[in-house]
C-alpha cells in the first residue's frame, strides 16, 4: 500500500490543478516502487572470506526437505573476478506453491532407474538428487583439491530432479496455494518420456510416449488452483529438449506433451527451448560443477582465469557418419589438419567424453577457444562444459545459444563468444585458426573475464538452499531461472501468465 503524506498546496491552485498534482505524485511513487523491485536483485557487495556449510544432496520429498551438513574448510583469501551478489531473499514479487504430486510422476521414476534406459541403468547418473557420482580424487591433476568435492559426474538430463529439490527449500515457497503467485509442477516428464523413446524390448508406441503426460494432466486439472487459473501461472522444469515433446504425428519422434491443449498456458523451463514459443525459457544444461559455497565459486573463477592454456582451439564431439557432409566431421578433420598446439580434439564416439573421466574438462581447461557446432539438436551440453572451464565458445549457429538463454547470457554475444561462418568453413574459404588468431590478446582476455563473471549463473549449486554466507547470497542458474519466471508473471500480471 502506498504511504500517505500531507501535500502542500498553494492557495491559488484550482481544484483541477490539485487533482493533477496528486495524480502525478501517485504515478511517481508507483514508478519508484516498480524500479526498486526490479533492481533490488542487482545490489552488489564485495567479496569476503568466511566459513560455510556443505549440504549433501538428498532425494526430493513431498514435504520440507531435510539435509545433513558438514563443515567446510575455510579457503585462503583470494582475488577473483567480480560476481553479482544480492543481500538476503525477497519475496516482493510473490510466493511459489509446489504441488505434492502422486509419486508415480516423480519419485517412483527415480526409484525405477534401472528401467529408464534400454541399454544400461541410470541409477548412478541420477543418484545424489540428480548430481550423480562424485568425481574421483584421481582427477586432482585436473581440478584443484580445494574444489574437487564440488564436482560430480552429472547427467545432462537430470534437471527435473535438481530443480525439484531446490524449489522445495526456496525461501518464497508457500504451502498455502491461496497465497501463491505461481505454481510449480514437479513432474519428471523427461524421465517418463525418455524411458519409452528407444528400444525393441519396450512398448515405445505413440500412446506409450504420451501415457504419463495424459495421466499427469488428468490429475492436475482436478486441482483447485488449476481450475482457478486454467493453467496460467503454472510452470515446470522439462529436463530434455523441447523437440522431444513436440510430436505432430504418431509415427514421429517423441511425445506430443507440449502440443496438448492443456499445456498451452503452462510456462516451461528447458535446456533447449523452441524460440517461437513465448511460454518457453532456456536454462543451462546441468554440468559437473556444483559449488558448495561462494568460496568454491571464487576459487574456481580464479583458477580458470589464470590457468595456462597451451592450445588455441579444441573440439569434443563425434562425427555423424550417417549424415551427409556432417559438419562435426568437418571440424574433426580440420582440427586434425591443424594439429598440436593449434587444435586438439576428443572423439566422443569412443566413450572418451564420459563425465567421470574428466577428458573434456581437461581439454577445455587447456584451450583458449572451444568449437561448439550444433549437436543432435541446436544446443549441446558441451557449450556449458566449455564456458565453465573458461574456454571461449566458438559458435556456427545463432540458435545454439544466442536465442536460447536470454536470462543467463549477455545480449552482446561478442563479449563472451565468437561466431564463425559455417558455410565458409565447409567450402574452405574460412579457416578457424586464422579467425581466432586475428583476435588481440587484450580482447581474448576480456572475453574470458566476462565468462568468469557469468559463471555463477551457469551452474547449479550443491546446497538445497543455494549459495549464501554472512547474509549475502550469490545467484546460481536455479535462482536466475526462478526469478525469471516470477518476474515474467509480475510483468504480465494483468494477463496472468
Amino acid at each position: 500500500m502506498l504511504p500517505t503524506a500531507d501535500i502542500p498546496i498553494k492557495p491559488k491552485l484550482s481544484f483541477s490543478d490539485l487533482n493533477h498534482s496528486r495524480f502525478f505524485l501517485i504515478i511517481t511513487i508507483l514508478t519508484l516502487q516498480t524500479c526498486l523491485i526490479i533492481t533490488c536483485r542487482f545490489v552488489s557487495v564485495p567479496f569476503f572470506s568466511s566459513s560455510s556449510t556443505i549440504t549433501r544432496p538428498s532425494l526430493p520429498n513431498s514435504v520440507e526437505p531435510t539435509s545433513t551438513t558438514t563443515a567446510a574448510t575455510t579457503p585462503k583469501p583470494i582475488k577473483a573476478a567480480n560476481t553479482t551478489t544480492v543481500v538476503g531473499h525477497s519475496c516482493l514479487v510473490g510466493k511459489i506453491y509446489v504441488y505434492d504430486l502422486p509419486s508415480i510422476f516423480n519419485r517412483d521414476l527415480v526409484n525405477a532407474c534401472d528401467d529408464l534406459n534400454p541399454w544400461k541403468s541410470r541409477c548412478s547418473a541420477l543418484s545424489n538428487s540428480g548430481f550423480g557420482v562424485p568425481f574421483s580424487k584421481k582427477l586432482s591433476s585436473i581440478i584443484p583439491l580445494s574444489v574437487l568435492p564440488a564436482w560430480y559426474a552429472t547427467d545432462q538430463f537430470s534437471g527435473e530432479i535438481i530443480y525439484h529439490r531446490r524449489i522445495l527449500a526456496h525461501p518464497c515457497r508457500t504451502t498455502d496455494p491461496s497465497t501463491a503467485s505461481v505454481f510449480y509442477i514437479p513432474f519428471y516428464v523427461g524421465l517418463a518420456v525418455g524411458k519409452v523413446l528407444w528400444g525393441e524390448k519396450i512398448n515405445n508406441t505413440a500412446a506409450a510416449r504420451d501415457n504419463d503426460c495424459i495421466r499427469l494432466l488428468d490429475w492436475i486439472t482436478q486441482q483447485p488452483s488449476w481450475k482457478k487459473t486454467g493453467g496460467n501461472r503454472h510452470f515446470m522444469m522439462v529436463g530434455r529438449i523441447s523437440w522431444d515433446f513436440r510430436r505432430s504425428r504418431d509415427k514421429d519422434w517423441g511425445s506430443s506433451f507440449l502440443h496438448m491443449p492443456l499445456m498451452r498456458n503452462v510456462t516451461r523451463l528447458l535446456i533447449e527451448r523452441d524460440p517461437w514459443d513465448n511460454r518457453e525459457f532456456g536454462v543451462p544444461y546441468p554440468t559437473g560443477f556444483h559449488p558448495r559455497s561462494i568460496s568454491d565459486v571464487r576459487l574456481w573463477q580464479t583458477y580458470i582465469l589464470n590457468t595456462n592454456r597451451t592450445t588455441l582451439f579444441s573440439f569434443a564431439g563425434a562425427a555423424r557418419s550417417y549424415i551427409k557432409n556432417d559438419f562435426r566431421g568437418v571440424l574433426l578433420s580440420q582440427c586434425a589438419k591443424e594439429g598440436t598446439p593449434h587444435c586438439k580434439s576428443v572423439d566422443c564416439s569412443k566413450s572418451l567424453c564420459v563425465d567421470k573421466k574428466g577428458n573434456t574438462l581437461k581439454l577445455f581447461l587447456e584451450s583458449k577457444f572451444c568449437l561448439q557446432p550444433r549437436g543432435d539438436s541446436y544446443t549441446r551440453r558441451s557449450i556449458f562444459d566449455c564456458m565453465i572451464a573458461g574456454s571461449i565458445p566458438v559458435f556456427f549457429w545463432k540458435r545454439s545459444a544466442y536465442v536460447q538463454y536470454d536470462w543467463f547470457l549477455p545480449g552482446k554475444q561478442e563479449e563472451y563468444s565468437v561466431m564463425v561462418d559455417r558455410y565458409g568453413v565447409r567450402n574452405g574459404t574460412v579457416e578457424i585458426r586464422k579467425v581466432l588468431e586475428a583476435l588481440s590478446e587484450q580482447r581474448v582476455r576480456k572475453m574470458r573475464e566476462k565468462l568468469v563473471d557469468l559463471l555463477p549463473k551457469l551452474v547449479y549449486a550443491l546446497p538445497e538452499t543455494g549459495l549464501s554466507s554472512n547474509n549475502s547470497t550469490m545467484e546460481d542458474a536455479f535462482d536466475v531461472a526462478i526469478y525469471g519466471v516470477m518476474t515474467e508473471w509480475w510483468k504480465n500480471s494483468d494477463s496472468k501468465i
